[in-house]
């Protein structure tokens, strides 16, 4: 299933300070494909990541994921789209301090409000050894590397079997090497689990594995290339 974002315009603020963060922003993104979003500071790809997650409603327009339009459904609908359907992959990695690796992934059966059982704990493991962080499973995140959590994060958001991925920024806090190996791994997960993936990105050292290349300036949406 893919993700449809149909002429979305977002204002925010107030009067005199309103400002138009998205304006008319119309993509498709289709299972499998990573489409990378660049663009400067300010230019609305945070924002395009917040009304894609159904984290800010948009001021005009329509986000639709599984053919769902997500803009019209109720709190609890929303929470169990985002909850089910959405993988989130945060600039930071965002991982629960107290808990291990394993658990980590294992938290979002429980926020599904199940036990989990033999199944899911090997799902857990085996999304740890896609990630090579299978040595890793008991370890706290203290006790890992920028690279190693950022990791560890990509196989939480792949946990639930999402329809699609939304990633912020996955490499600002890691060197360009390590920033690459990410961004390939999220690649190879991405078509190998047939999510649609929209990343947002400032590095245009990181797009290589995208399947296509957007650039937003102004919260304008145009075609563009990876020179």
């Amino acid at each position: 299933m893919s993700l449809h974002v149909d002429n979305v315009s977002l204002l925010l603020g107030d009067g005199d300070q309103q400002v138009k963060a998205l304006d008319g922003v119309s993509t498709v993104v289709n299972p499998g494909e990573l489409v990378a979003i660049v663009g400067p500071s300010g230019a609305g790809k945070s924002s395009l990541l917040a009304v894609c997650g159904g984290l800010r409603a948009p001021t005009s327009g329509s986000v639709s994921i599984d053919g769902i339009e997500i803009s019209g459904l109720t709190p609890s609908a929303l929470t169990k789209i985002r909850r089910d359907r959405i993988g989130f992959v945060f600039q930071q990695s965002n991982l629960v301090p107290a808990l291990t690796s394993i658990d980590q992934l294992l938290l979002l059966v429980h926020l599904q409000g199940r036990r989990p059982g033999k199944a899911d704990r090997d799902r857990a493991a085996a999304l740890l050894d896609e990630v090579d962080m299978s040595h890793r499973a008991n370890r706290r995140p203290d006790q890992m590397s920028g690279g190693e959590r950022q990791r560890v994060g990509i196989a939480r958001a792949l946990m639930t079997e999402p329809n699609l991925m939304l990633v912020d920024e996955p490499t600002s806090m890691l060197d360009h090497n390590r920033g690459h190996a990410i961004v390939e791994l999220l690649a190879g997960r991405c078509r190998d689990h047939n999510v649609a993936t929209l990343m947002v990105t400032h590095d245009r050292g990181m797009l290589d594995a995208a399947t296509r290349i957007l650039n937003i300036s102004d919260g304008k949406l145009s075609e563009a290339t990876s020179e």
